[in-house]
């Protein structure tokens, strides 16, 4: 096995239409729904940047000018030493394996993270990054999820995602059937997994779907709380625990 080596590089999904946020997306894209007086995007970007990471690619589509104000504000303020490239999806929503599939040219030839924007979490003794990088190994793997479990998310009211093998290895749930993990909007992510995708919206299940076939679709389980942040009501539930 390789020894770990750590992504520089997250791609963040911020170009949904939001739609489940009903009146919180009136106005706003959903990244920039605030949860306990923070948007949602700055949450992400503050996780990237306290794990060290040098550059983010965000892609947009749903009231992106919003966006990209809010980034060059953010800059202004902030000084961040964060390198980021938008990724415009303007002309066409992409799915998010579309939408990584575009951004390959600013993402690069080496795995990176890919964070959902409409999640938030609470990291335990190691950051969700580091644990990530320190189970990733190349030549084994095509992806690796970072998963919670399904009876311990806040916001989540599903079946679960995945069922995991000790050595991490992933394979889905059966139709009516429950599994106990959940995927939690961190992932890390070979290129070649995606090159031979054709352009155009598709989700990165599909891509999960191809790794799972191959035996090389994994997952770590991930410490602390986490927050699926997809309705009004999940707002609501997060902010109970991360008040402003």
């Amino acid at each position: 096995m390789n020894a770990p080596v750590r992504p520089d590089t997250a791609m963040v999904l911020a170009a949904g239409l939001g739609t489940r946020m009903d009146h919180l997306t009136k106005d706003r894209p959903k990244p920039l729904v605030e949860v306990a007086g923070t948007p949602l995007l700055e949450f992400c970007l503050n996780q990237i940047e306290n794990a060290g990471l040098s550059k983010a690619v965000i892609n947009v589509h749903y009231k992106a000018d919003l966006i990209r104000v809010f980034l060059i504000d953010r800059d202004a303020d902030k000084a961040s030493r964060l390198d980021i490239i938008v990724s415009d999806e303007c002309e066409q929503l992409l799915d998010t394996g579309g939408g990584v599939r575009k951004a390959l040219p600013l993402l690069g030839a080496e795995p990176f993270y890919v964070v959902n924007s409409d999640v938030m979490w609470r990291d335990g003794v190691r950051n969700s990054f580091d644990l990530l990088a320190d189970r990733w190994c190349a030549d084994t793997m095509d992806a690796l999820l970072l998963l919670a479990p399904a009876t311990m998310a806040v916001g989540y009211h599903g079946q679960g995602d995945f069922l995991m093998e000790p050595d991490g290895l992933l394979a889905r749930r059966r139709e009516r059937e429950q599994a106990p993990f959940i995927f939690s909007g961190v992932q890390i992510l070979h290129p070649r997994l995606l090159v031979d995708c054709p352009n155009g919206p598709f989700s990165l299940n599909l891509v999960w779907s191809r790794a799972i076939e191959r035996g090389r679709l994994y997952g770590v389980r991930r410490e602390g709380v986490w927050f699926h942040v997809g309705s009004p009501d999940a707002v609501k539930a997060a902010e109970l625990w991360l008040p402003g």
